[in-house]
C-alpha cells in the first residue's frame, strides 16, 4: 500500500507541468509521437475579421527567460544523459542500429520515410552510435569518444542542437526517440572536463587505436591540396587529408582571428599542453569571434556552444601539415591557375551557401528589410550583440521574419534577444554622452527621424531596467518576452502550414525551443507587398492568404496585413558558384543551372586523368580537367550533401578517399625520395604562402584632416588588383585595444585600391573618416597584421582610344587614380572633374595629374586649388556646374567637347552620382553624345564583400526603357549603368543604421578623450 501511494504521488507530480518534479529525469516517460502535433501550440488572435492574422504561440508554462547572448542551452545533466543511454536498446549487435545505418524496410531493404515524408537515412557520417552508448553506459568515457571519433573525428562540430538525423531514424518511431545528440556531446564534454581533456581529444584525432583503417596520421607525402572554405566541410576535409599525409592549405574569405602561438606551436616548437580546458572556455556573450567554422560561426546561434569551435580550431591549427588563412578570397586573391602554379596538386571547393533567395515582394529593398544572412552575419561576425562592440546593427519592433527553415527560426530568436541589448546599449551610451556634453549638444547630431528612434529606445530601455530591478527583488531572472510582445513582438510567417515547414519536418525541437523564447508563428501567408511610411521605411507587410485546393497551395483571395518595422527574409540560398560566374567555362552546371555537375575522376591505366559525369551520390568532382589536376566540391556546394552541418561533414568523409585515389601511383613511389626532402618542400611552400597571404601595415599617413591612407604589404592581394576593384580591411579583435570596456575593433571597410606596387607587394587604401571604423584606421601601427580580403568587385571596363570623362567627388577621387592610369595606358584621352568641398581636402595631386590630360578642380568653398598645368582649370562650384561651364566653353582651353566623350565614370557620394545622372538628361543633354555610356561606382552598404553571400549590398535597378525591376549585388559588380540605378533606394539603404553609426562615432570620441595617443596620425 505504501509503495502504491508513493507511486501515485510521483505520478501526480510528474503530470503537473508546474511542479519541478515534472522535469526530473527519473520520472520522465516516453511520449507517444503525434507527427501532426510534435510541438504544443496555442492559437490566438484572428478575432478582427478575415484580414487579421492568427498567431501560433507556445504554452506559457514552457516559456524560458532569455537575457542576452550567453549560451541558452546548457545541455543535459549527467542523470539525463544516463537515462538516455539506458533508454537505448543497443541494437548494433543485431545490425538493427537504424540511428547509424538508416531505417529500412524488412522486405525490400529500402529506406523508410516517417509520416512527414522525411527519409530516415540515419547519421550521414555512419557514426557508431550504439557502440558509443554501450561504452558510455559502462562509464568508459574515453572509449565512448574514441568510438565517435572513428567516423566523426570533428565531433565538436556536431551533436546537441546541431544535428538530429540519428534521432529521426531511431527504432522508436511511435514514441520519443533516444536523444542521441545529447549523449554524443556528453561523450565529448566528459573528456574535455578531465585533466588534459583537450589533449586527449586532440590525440584521438591523430591516433585512434579503434580506427582499424587509419589508426594514426601518415607523414607528408609530397602532395598539396588547397581547401576553399573553413566551414564544416572544409575543416573536416582538411583533417582527413592531413591524416592521409597531404599538406592542406585552407583559405577562408572571412576574418579568422589568430591563436596564441603557445597554444598551437609552430615549425620550431610544440604547443603548450592545456591541462584544464575551462581556462580557455568563455561565455558566448564575451567570446572572441574567431571566424573559424564558417556558417557554424555566423549562422548558428548561441543555442549551440561555440566554444566547440575553439576546440576544433586549436586541434587543427596544431597540425603541422595544415595552414589556415583568413581574408583570402578564392577567385580574388587566388584562382585555379595560381593554385596549380604555386605547387598545389588538387583544389577542393567547400565554399558553402551562396546567394540568398530574393522573393517577389513589392518594395523588397525598402529601409527596414534585410536578408536573414545579412542580419545574422552583422550580429554574430561583426559582433553587434556585444556590449563592448562598436559594430552597428539597427532594428525596430514589431519584426517579421519570412521563411520556414532553421535560419528563419534563428533569425527570429536572435532578433528578439538583440532588441533588448540594442535598447540598453543605446540608452547607456547616450546617457553617458549627455552627461559629458549636455542633452542639446548630443541630440543635435541627429535628425528628427533619428531623434524619434532614440526616444523610443530610451523609453524601452527604462522599461527593461525596471524589469531587471523587479527580477532582482523577486530573486528570478528578468523576463523580457512580455515587453517584446507589448512593443510589437517578433513573428515568423510561412507560406504554408507550420507542419509543412522544413524546420518542423526536419527539426521540430528547434520550433519548440523558439516558442519557449516567445516567437509567434503565422501560417498560410505568402508575402505580397511591403507598405512604406512617409519616410520610405517599411511599416507593415501585406500577405496573400493561402489554402490547399486539389492538393496544391493557391490564393484564398484574402489579404492580411501585419505591422512590421523590421523584416528579415530567410527564404533559402543557392550554392556558392561565384567562381564560375567570374570565370565562365571553368565548370559545367547541372541541368538546373544551380549546382556544379557532379563528376567521377580517376587515373586510367595509361596514367591519364579522366573526368566523367556521374550521379550526385557518386560524383565528388567538377568538370575541370587540365590533364593534370581535378577540382572536387563539397557541402552546400554539392547537390547530395547540401542543407546541414553534418551532411557537409559527411561529404568530406565520403569524398576524401576519391581524392587520395587520384595519387595512388605517386604515393606508391614515396620511397624514392627521403622524407626530409619532402618535409623541406612543405615548409618552403608554407613560408611562401605566409609571406603572400599575410597583410601587414607598412605605414599610415594622414592626407587631409579627414582622409587617411593605409599602405599595407599584402603581396597576393596586391598582385591580383585591377583598377576599380576594392578590398575589405579589418583589424583583428584579439589585437585591438580596449578602452572603458569597449573593444576598438573595426567593422569591415570597403576600400578601393588607390595604387599598387605589385613587385614590392604594396597596396594603398584610402579612407574618408566618416564613422568609428574608418576613424580607427589612424590607430593602426606599422608592423600590425590586418585583414585585407580581396580584390573583390569587378575590374572597371577600360576602353581603348576613347575620350573618357571622370567625375570624382571627395573620396571618389582616390578610387579614380588607378582607373585614370589604366585609361591612359590604353590610349584614352582623360578629362577629369575632381570635386571637393574645400580646397584643403585635395590629396594626391601629382597622381591625378600624371594620369589625366586635363583636370577641372572643383571646390564648393575654402581655398581654391591653383592649377599647376596649363591645361588645368579651377571652378568654384559643384561638379555638375563645372561640367556645364566646360561644355559651354566658359573655362577656356577645353581639350575636348562633351560630344566627343564616349564614356562617363562617376564615383562619389550617392547624391553626387545622382546629380551627374540627372544632369546628363537635363542641363548637359544638349552637349553630350546620346550614345555615350554612363557608369557609376555604387557605394552600397557592404558587409562580407565575398560576392552574393550576405546580401547587404543589394541595389535596386529599374530599366529606363522597359521599367523592369532587377536587383544587383554591388559587391559583385560595383560599376553599374548610372541610368539603371535607383538612387532613392540607395540613399534609403545607406540610412539603415544611421543612429547606431552616429552614436558609435560619438562614443569613439568619448573613448579617445581618455586615450588620445591611440590615433597617432
Amino acid at each position: 500500500f505504501a509503495l502504491d501511494a508513493v507511486e501515485a504521488w510521483l505520478a501526480a507530480r510528474r503530470a503537473d507541468e508546474h511542479d519541478p518534479a515534472h522535469r526530473w529525469p527519473t520520472l520522465k516517460a516516453p511520449r507517444t509521437l503525434d507527427y501532426q502535433a510534435l510541438v504544443q501550440l496555442h492559437r490566438k488572435g484572428a478575432s478582427d475579421g478575415p484580414g487579421s492574422a492568427e498567431l501560433l504561440v507556445g504554452p506559457e508554462h514552457e516559456r524560458r527567460a532569455r537575457d542576452g547572448f550567453a549560451l541558452t542551452d546548457r545541455r543535459a545533466g549527467p542523470r539525463e544523459v544516463e537515462s538516455q543511454v539506458d533508454y537505448c536498446l543497443l541494437c548494433h549487435d543485431r545490425d538493427k542500429d537504424s540511428c547509424s545505418k538508416g531505417l529500412r524496410d524488412n522486405k525490400t531493404g529500402a529506406i523508410k520515410s516517417n509520416p512527414l515524408g522525411v527519409e530516415l537515412h540515419g547519421c550521414p557520417l555512419d557514426e557508431k552510435i550504439s557502440e558509443m552508448h554501450t561504452m558510455r553506459g559502462r562509464g568508459e568515457s574515453i572509449a565512448a569518444l574514441a568510438l565517435v571519433c572513428i567516423d566523426n573525428p570533428m565531433c565538436p562540430g556536431t551533436g546537441h542542437r546541431i544535428c538530429n538525423d540519428c534521432m529521426k531514424a531511431c527504432v522508436f518511431q511511435k514514441q520519443d526517440p533516444v536523444d542521441i545528440p545529447q549523449v554524443e556531446t556528453a561523450a565529448l564534454t566528459d573528456v574535455l572536463s578531465l585533466p588534459w581533456g583537450l589533449e586527449i581529444y586532440g590525440l584521438l584525432t591523430r591516433w585512434n587505436p579503434l580506427d582499424a583503417l587509419r589508426p594514426h596520421a601518415l607523414p607528408y607525402n609530397g602532395k598539396n591540396v588547397l581547401v576553399v572554405g573553413l566551414g564544416p566541410a572544409g575543416y573536416t576535409l582538411s583533417h582527413h587529408l592531413t591524416r592521409q599525409g597531404f599538406a592542406c592549405v585552407a583559405i577562408e574569405g572571412l576574418k579568422i582571428e589568430p591563436l596564441p602561438v603557445e597554444l598551437t606551436g609552430d615549425e620550431t616548437r610544440p604547443p603548450r599542453p592545456v591541462r584544464d580546458f575551462k581556462r580557455l572556455y568563455t561565455e558566448l556573450d564575451e567570446r572572441v569571434l574567431l571566424g573559424f567554422g564558417g556558417v557554424s560561426e555566423y549562422g548558428i546561434t548561441v543555442r549551440w556552444d561555440k566554444n566547440f569551435l575553439t576546440v576544433l580550431y586549436i586541434t587543427l591549427a596544431r597540425q603541422r601539415l595544415l595552414r589556415i588563412y583568413g581574408g583570402v578570397r578564392f577567385g580574388g586573391t587566388i584562382d585555379l591557375d595560381d593554385a596549380f602554379q604555386r605547387g598545389f596538386h588538387h583544389v577542393a571547393i567547400a565554399a558553402g551557401a551562396g546567394r540568398p533567395t530574393i522573393i517577389p515582394l513589392k518594395n523588397n529593398l525598402a529601409r527596414g528589410i534585410r536578408k536573414a544572412s545579412d542580419f545574422l552575419m552583422a550580429l554574430q561576425l561583426a559582433g553587434a550583440y556585444k556590449r563592448s562592440a562598436l559594430a552597428n546593427l539597427q532594428v525596430r519592433l514589431p519584426a517579421v521574419v519570412i521563411g520556414g527553415g532553421l535560419t528563419a527560426i534563428d533569425t527570429a530568436t536572435e532578433l528578439a534577444a538583440y532588441y533588448v541589448v540594442q535598447a540598453e546599449k543605446t540608452a547607456d551610451r547616450l546617457d553617458a554622452l549627455i552627461a559629458e556634453r549636455g542633452e542639446a549638444s548630443v541630440l543635435a547630431m541627429f535628425d528628427e527621424e533619428e531623434r524619434e528612434f532614440l526616444a523610443e529606445q530610451r523609453r524601452h530601455a527604462e522599461e527593461i531596467r525596471d524589469e531587471r530591478a523587479r527580477a532582482a527583488r523577486e530573486g528570478r531572472p528578468p523576463r523580457f518576452q512580455g515587453l517584446i510582445d507589448a512593443w510589437g513582438g517578433v513573428s515568423l510567417v510561412y507560406r504554408k502550414r507550420l507542419i509543412d515547414s522544413p524546420a518542423y519536418r526536419l527539426n521540430h525541437e528547434e520550433v519548440a525551443k523558439s516558442l519557449e523564447e516567445g516567437i509567434r508563428y503565422v501560417e498560410n501567408l505568402a508575402p505580397l507587398e511591403a507598405v512604406l511610411d512617409e519616410r520610405g521605411c517599411v511599416s507593415s507587410l501585406v500577405f496573400d492568404r493561402q489554402e490547399v485546393v486539389d492538393g496544391k497551395w493557391r490564393s484564398a483571395g484574402q489579404t492580411v496585413s501585419i505591422p512590421a518595422r523590421t523584416v528579415c527574409v530567410a527564404a533559402g540560398t543557392s550554392p556558392n558558384v561565384t567562381y564560375e560566374k567570374e570565370r565562365p567555362g571553368s565548370f559545367t552546371f547541372d541541368k538546373w543551372k544551380q549546382f556544379f555537375q557532379p563528376h567521377r575522376a580517376y587515373v586510367d591505366e595509361a596514367g591519364a586523368l579522366k573526368v566523367e559525369p556521374a550521379k550526385a551520390r557518386e560524383g565528388f568532382f567538377t568538370s575541370y580537367n587540365d590533364g593534370e589536376h581535378a577540382v572536387s566540391f563539397y557541402g552546400d556546394n554539392h547537390p547530395h550533401y547540401a542543407g546541414s552541418v553534418v551532411k557537409a561533414m559527411a561529404s568530406a568523409k565520403d569524398a576524401y578517399p576519391s581524392v587520395v585515389a587520384l595519387f595512388q601511383r605517386d604515393l606508391a613511389r614515396l620511397g624514392d625520395e627521403p622524407q626530409a626532402a619532402r618535409d623541406a618542400r612543405r615548409r618552403d611552400l608554407f613560408a611562401r604562402l605566409d609571406h603572400d597571404f599575410t597583410a601587414v601595415v607598412e605605414r599610415v599617413e594622414r592626407l587631409t584632416s579627414t582622409i587617411v591612407e593605409v599602405v599595407v604589404r599584402a603581396p597576393a592581394a596586391a598582385r591580383k588588383f585591377e583598377p576599380g576593384q576594392f578590398y575589405r580591411l579589418q583589424n583583428y579583435e584579439v589585437r585591438s585595444p580596449v578602452v572603458r570596456g569597449t573593444r576598438l575593433a573595426m567593422e569591415g571597410l570597403a576600400l578601393t585600391g588607390a595604387w599598387v606596387d605589385k613587385e614590392k607587394g604594396l597596396l594603398s587604401l584610402i579612407a574618408l573618416e566618416m564613422g568609428a571604423s574608418s576613424r580607427l584606421l589612424a590607430a593602426l601601427r606599422p608592423g600590425e597584421e590586418v585583414v585585407v580580403m580581396g580584390p573583390t568587385g569587378t575590374p572597371t571596363e577600360i576602353p581603348e582610344g576613347e575620350t573618357v570623362l571622370l567625375a570624382g567627388g571627395g573620396l571618389g577621387n582616390a578610387v579614380l587614380f588607378s582607373i585614370a592610369k589604366a585609361l591612359k595606358a590604353r590610349g584614352d584621352r582623360v578629362i577629369y572633374f575632381a570635386g571637393y568641398r574645400r580646397g584643403e581636402d585635395l590629396f594626391k595631386q601629382d597622381e591625378i595629374e600624371v594620369a589625366t590630360d586635363q583636370v577641372i578642380w572643383c571646390t564648393d568653398g575654402g581655398a581654391e586649388i591653383p592649377p599647376r598645368r596649363a591645361t588645368d582649370r579651377h571652378f568654384r562650384g559643384n561638379i555638375v556646374q563645372a561640367m556645364r561651364a566646360y561644355a559651354e566653353r566658359q573655362l577656356g582651353g577645353e581639350l575636348a567637347s562633351l560630344a566627343e566623350v564616349r564614356r562617363i565614370i562617376a564615383i562619389g557620394s550617392d547624391k553626387m552620382m545622382n546629380a551627374v545622372r540627372e544632369a546628363r538628361h537635363g542641363v548637359l543633354a544638349p552637349h553630350l553624345n546620346p550614345k555615350h555610356v554612363g557608369i557609376a561606382s555604387i557605394n552600397s552598404p557592404m558587409q562580407c564583400m565575398m560576392k552574393e553571400v550576405c546580401a547587404q549590398c543589394l541595389q535596386r535597378h529599374v530599366d529606363p526603357e522597359t521599367g523592369k525591376e532587377t536587383v544587383v549585388f554591388s559587391c559583385f559588380n560595383q560599376d553599374q549603368l548610372i541610368d539603371h540605378v535607383d538612387f532613392k533606394n540607395l540613399a534609403a539603404r545607406l540610412r539603415a543604421n544611421t543612429v547606431q553609426e552616429k552614436l558609435s562615432n560619438a562614443w569613439l570620441d568619448h573613448l579617445l578623450a581618455e586615450r588620445p595617443a591611440l590615433r597617432h596620425v
